[in-house]
């Protein structure tokens, strides 16, 4: 499933594409129709994300909502290499202008809704740690939720509800940065150890709106920070990583198996051994 950082930069690249024109909206598959037509030919206000959830504002207080689920895809040609851009696949929503084409395929979410249900939507939401001056981003909002559960903070670092926009590869490279313990119950956390997180993801996340990859690993987010300070336009070819999708490997710190367990749905990697603090 896309993280924060893939949505937040979708977002940017649909603003930048579409803020003030007026595009024709269809459902080349037909399962949107109805929506389509509700938003067709009304001007685009901007867009936004917040978390793994993405906002489109047009004209006439309607929102297009979109949640990719784990196989949504919403990609933006330029007409002038896209050619007619024909339909391929199963296109659940097209956004068409002279100049630009999006389309939406698979997506979880997929509705036109009024700026109260918007309202709804991030009042469930926990704080975006790529917005972090934003008022809704209080990370002691989170730390309120994660000190009265009892489940573990591996798990609990996936509920939208607690924080927006983290996801499996971020919860298990960020709790193996600060060599915390995935399966200590958020009531046995210390505080300190949260406002670390928050820290970490706030420093991680808008790595990834500008590489398109998540960095981790400590010297390439050293060289990615700097490159960046110095206006250079990174590109990434390969995600490097300490604990994500390495079952097996040995610990690139003690050289302990990196482990791999179930929780909350996806696959968690730690090590057992460098893992011991919360």
């Amino acid at each position: 499933m896309p993280e924060g950082h893939t949505l937040y930069a979708l977002a940017r690249d649909l603003d930048d594409a579409f803020r003030g024109t007026s595009p024709a909206v269809t459902s080349p598959q037909g399962k949107f129709a109805g929506g389509a037509a509700l938003i067709c030919g009304h001007e685009v206000l901007g867009a936004t994300s917040w978390g793994k959830h993405l906002f489109v504002e047009f004209s006439g207080d309607r929102w297009l909502w979109v949640h990719l689920g784990l196989i949504g895809t919403f990609r933006i040609d330029n007409l002038a290499y896209a050619g007619d851009a024909p339909v391929v696949g199963q296109v659940r929503c097209r956004f068409a202008t002279d100049s630009h084409v999006a389309d939406l395929r698979g997506p979880m979410v997929c509705d036109v809704v009024t700026p109260e249900k918007v309202d709804e939507i991030l009042s469930r939401l926990g704080p975006d740690p790529l917005r972090p001056s934003d008022v809704r981003s209080d990370p002691d909002l989170a730390w309120k939720r994660i000190q009265r559960s009892g489940k573990p903070i591996a798990e609990l670092l996936m509920d939208q509800a607690v924080l927006a926009g983290v996801g499996n590869v971020y919860r298990s490279e960020v709790l193996f940065r600060l060599r915390v313990n995935p399966f200590r119950p958020g009531n046995k956390l210390q505080r300190k150890y949260w406002r670390a997180m928050w820290d970490e993801f706030v420093t991680l996340l808008p790595l990834g709106v500008a590489t398109s990859k998540i960095v981790t690993v400590h010297d390439q987010v050293e060289d990615v920070a700097r490159l960046l300070d110095e206006g250079e336009d990174v590109r990434l070819t390969e995600r490097e990583s300490y604990v994500y999708r390495r079952a097996g490997e040995p610990c690139h710190v003690c050289g302990s198996r990196i482990r791999t367990q179930v929780v909350a749905g996806r696959n968690l990697f730690w090590c057992g051994n460098c893992q011991r603090r919360g």
